[in-house]
This record gives C-alpha cells, structure tokens and sequence, in this order.
C-alpha cells in the first residue's frame, strides 16, 4: 500500500543497537580524519553560474560530511526544525550529495505537477537498488518504458476493480482466520501491529500465490517462508549505510548491507523460483493428460506473470522483472499497512469519543449481529475519516520515495540541479497550520465538516494533502491498501472492545525507519462484542 515501496531508511531506528552505533561513529571518524588535511569551514551555500537563480538556503556542514553528523535517527523532526528556519525549499548535504527539501503545498505541486515529468525519477540507494533487482521495478525505475509497462501489469492484473472484486474471497478469508485468533486469546494482551501484519501478509500471499497454496505441505509454509524474507529486509532496511553517502566507500560495502541484503533476495529467489518450477510442471502434467483437470477459479497473480513471460511482443516481461513486481507488492504492502492500522488504533484508543462514533458506525451499517463485509467499506464515512486524519499525522513515509531531476530545473525561483534528491516533506505540509487548523490536534471532523471544493483522498490530486504520493509516482497500491486497512480495523473494532493493559499509557512517539513507526508497539486487551459467538468462529 505504501506510496510505492520504501524498501530503505537512511537512519536507524533507536534502539536497533549497540554494535550498530558503535560502528557508525567508527566510519565518521574515519571520515573525519580523512578530511583533518582540509580547512575546516562550514560549507558555505553556492551560487549558480551564468546568472541563473540561485541554489535554495540550508544549513551550513562539515568538511567531506555535510550535515549528517547533525541530524538524528527521527530525521522527519530534524528537518521540521530547518523548515521554521529556511522556509518553503531548503538544501543540504550528506556526504556528498545534494539534498534539496521542499515543504510547501504550492512547491510540491510545482514538483508532481507542473514539472512532474521532469521529477519523475529516483535516487535509489544502495538497499533499494538490491530489493529491486538493480531498479527492475515500479518503485525505483526511472521513469522508463519498462517501469510504465510493469506498473500497467499490475494495476491492470491485480488491482483494476474487476480484479479487486475477483481477490474479495482472500481478504475475507484472512481478516476472518484474524478474528478468530484474536477471540481465542480474548482478555489477554494482543499486538495490534503483530495481527495486521500477518493478516495482510497473508492476504498478499494468496493473491500472488493462490493455486500454489492448495497443493499441499510444499507451500504450507509458504506464508512463514515470506515472513522471515520481508521481516529480514525490514530489519536491514533501518540501518544506517554510510556508502549511500560516500559513493567512494560503496565498493568496500563496510556495514555489510548489500551483502545482507542480497542474501535476503536470494531467500526470496528460492521461493519464487521453486514455485514457477513447481506451476510449469503442474502446466506440462495437465497437458500430457496425467492431471484429472485444471484448477478452477481465477487467475493468481503468479500465473498472470507466467503468461505475460510466454508472449513474444511489447507487454512480455523477463523472470528478473516478475520477482521485482512481486517484491514491491510484498514490501510495499505490509509493513506501511500495517503500520497505518497500528498508528490508527492507537489514536482512536487515544480518543475515546472517537471510539465511540466509530463503533456506533458499525452498529448501524454492520449490526452487532452481523460480521463486517466488504460491502460495508463505502458506507463508513467516520471511519474513512479517522483513516484520512490519521495518515495526515503519521504518513508512512514522511518524505515519500526521494525524486530526481532529470535537468536542472527552477522551483520556488530556485536552481535544483540535475541529479540531487528530492524529498517532498509531506510530514511537514500536512502539518502546516498555513493550511491546517490545530494541526496537532486529532480532529476527523475536518475531513466531514469541509466546505470547500477541494477532494481529500489517497490520489495525490490535492497537494496539502498527499500521504501515498503524487502525480506519475503515487503509490499504485491504494485502492487495495485502503480495502485492506478499512476491512481488518473494521472488523477488530466491530467484533471486540478494546482497553490498554492495567497500568500502561499510550505512548505516541514514533521512529523513522521502512515505515514511521510506533517506537513502542500497542498492545490491547480485547473483549467480545457481537451478540452471536458463532461469529466469531
């Protein structure tokens, strides 16, 4: 679901270690000592040439380091401070690249907008650039013929309406096996986070791989299998990589990371591979008559892929390709997802009156003789709404994927060079109170009560408001992220009440990584609500 798939985060999450910390210092130091031979100066802002305009403001940095050793792991906070001080687009280094940040509604328009053709690239980095095959994907392709071939195939293949609709059976199947184990463990403590994450993952696992999960114990454990891979990615993701900083240490790979990482893909390789064995074999044995007949029911996403391979012309697609679509589902799925229902549940326990309307909600549209279908969704406005509020505070990326201009462009009578990175502060912007009253405040009244003509939804048509992306690189996933999230928060609201554990407070830090996520988990006590205990079977 996530405004495409951030597979890396640059800084690591506090608390990932002390190993990790203790090595981080040791490569600034190294660094640092490098650069003893120079003056130390601040880095001063350049000016362009030939009377172009000039470079945006920013703070001042340190020799060879820039101004990495001044920002922390939460580094949506550090930069909001540098918004108060340089305003609407300001610049900075780390190491040696050029990062450029823009924080206003009316420039991000200008960069998804009117200039999106020339923003439409990435500045992949090291971790990405191995999750995705080298950039193989939608998610850090440039913006090429290959990238807009392989996003037609999957919103077309999996995520048109007729296809959601066709895919309906396994969401409802996940999200009931979920309400089902949480009533088996009723009065005690849950993870919210923990069963979201499992429930998408295995709704994802179905419909990449639905016909191989009927075959027996080969692919029993199939779900467990891409647990460990995109748990694994996740956790290597977080870390801080000094070499996507200085390109000079890239070749030494001193942290490990691309190596780690590699030995993720390979893992993920295995599954795949195994199971395109596995589906041509199946396909030869039908064929020669030794199969009574062909599975029925629709298409999996695995054999759409397989079909695509076979065809000779303009849409076939290469294996490399087709593990590089199903990873962006996976990694682009889960983790912000169910993040995204975590971060909801927390302010909704936060709030309880904003408990209390949800649930009167789903009294009245579902019954409490009744379990939540999909068919419901459309009809729980306040919910949609604490859904909208909640990613306006805690979007999953804070500054979506970083974008790189293919020219040198003008913004904000600014220059932004040809191939610096680009982030789009949304954290900021949705937190404006240029555009937001009480900004702070959760209020899902203020997605209800508008009175102007503005639309406020996942599509990136409206730049204060833009949590999954915009313009050619919004997230594709939405309509299936928004079905998963509404159906399972939906349905844990509709079938328990929910307390926090004797004693415990809600703690609404947060923690930059893969996705923003809650630093501390939420855990919960549920109890039955619904008046039928068969529902809950």
């Amino acid at each position: 679901m996530a405004a495409s798939t951030s597979h890396a985060s640059w800084f690591p999450a506090e608390g990932s270690g002390k190993k990790d910390a203790e090595l981080t210092l040791t490569l600034l130091a190294i660094i640092m000592i490098m650069a003893l031979p120079l003056v130390w100066y601040k880095r001063s802002i350049p000016t362009s040439k030939n009377g172009a305009p000039p470079l945006p403001p920013g703070p001042y940095g340190l020799p060879l380091l820039g101004y990495l050793p001044f920002l922390g792991p939460n580094m949506h906070l550090e930069l909001h401070k540098l918004v108060h001080r340089y305003g609407p687009i300001f610049m900075f280094y780390l190491g040696s690249n050029l990062h450029i940040v823009v924080n206003s509604a009316e420039l991000a328009k200008v960069i998804t907008g009117d200039q999106d053709e020339s923003f439409a690239n990435r500045a992949p980095h090291i971790a990405g650039l191995a999750t995705s095959y080298d950039a193989s994907d939608i998610a850090f392709a440039d913006n090429n013929a290959n990238r807009r071939k392989l996003r037609k195939v999957l919103v077309h293949e999996v995520l048109s309406s007729v296809n959601l609709e066709a895919s309906h059976a396994y969401r409802r199947r996940e999200v009931r096996k979920t309400i089902k184990n949480v009533h088996d463990v009723i009065g005690t403590e849950v993870d919210i986070n923990e069963i979201t994450f499992s429930t998408v993952l295995g709704i994802l696992t179905s419909i990449v791989w639905a016909k191989s999960m009927v075959k027996g114990a080969k692919y029993r454990n199939l779900v467990v299998e891409m647990r460990r891979f995109v748990s694994g990615v996740v956790e290597i993701a977080g870390e801080l990589n000094m070499s996507d900083f200085f390109p000079i240490l890239a070749r030494f790979d001193l942290q490990g990371v691309e190596r780690r990482m590699k030995k993720q893909m390979k893992l993920f390789d295995q599954i795949f591979e195994s199971s395109v064995e596995d589906r041509i074999n199946s396909k030869s044995a039908i064929k020669e008559g030794t199969s009574v007949k062909q599975e029925e029911g629709r298409k999996d996403f695995l054999e759409i892929l397989l079909e695509l391979q076979e065809q000779n012309n303009e849409t076939s697609i290469t294996i490399t390709q087709m593990k590089a679509l199903v990873v962006d589902v996976f990694l682009g799925g889960t983790d912000a997802t169910s993040a995204m229902i975590e971060w909801t549940m927390t302010e909704i326990l936060r709030n309880r009156e904003v408990m209390k309307k949800v649930q009167d909600e789903l009294t009245e549209i579902v019954g409490l003789n009744n379990i939540v279908e999909e068919s419901h969704l459309p009809k729980l406005k306040y919910l949609d709404a604490v859904f909208k509020e909640t990613f306006r505070l805690h979007p999953p990326l804070p500054f979506l994927l970083p974008r790189a201009p293919n020219k040198t462009c003008t913004v904000g009578g600014y220059t932004v060079p040809k191939g610096s990175t680009i982030f789009l502060n949304v954290w900021a912007i949705q937190r404006d109170p240029q555009y937001w009253e009480n900004p702070s405040e959760f209020d899902p009244e203020r997605f209800l009560n508008y009175k102007g003509s503005e639309k406020w939804d996942y599509a990136g048509t409206n730049s204060k408001f833009f949590p999954l992306g915009s313009g050619r690189r919004r997230c594709p996933g939405v309509s299936l992220g928004e079905k998963m999230m509404m159906h399972i928060l939906a349905s844990l609201l509709h079938s328990f009440d929910w307390r926090l554990p004797m004693g415990q407070n809600l703690d609404l830090s947060d923690k930059f990584g893969i996705a923003l996520k809650k630093r501390k988990p939420l855990i919960a006590i549920p109890s039955p609500r619904l008046t039928d205990v068969s529902l809950y079977s």
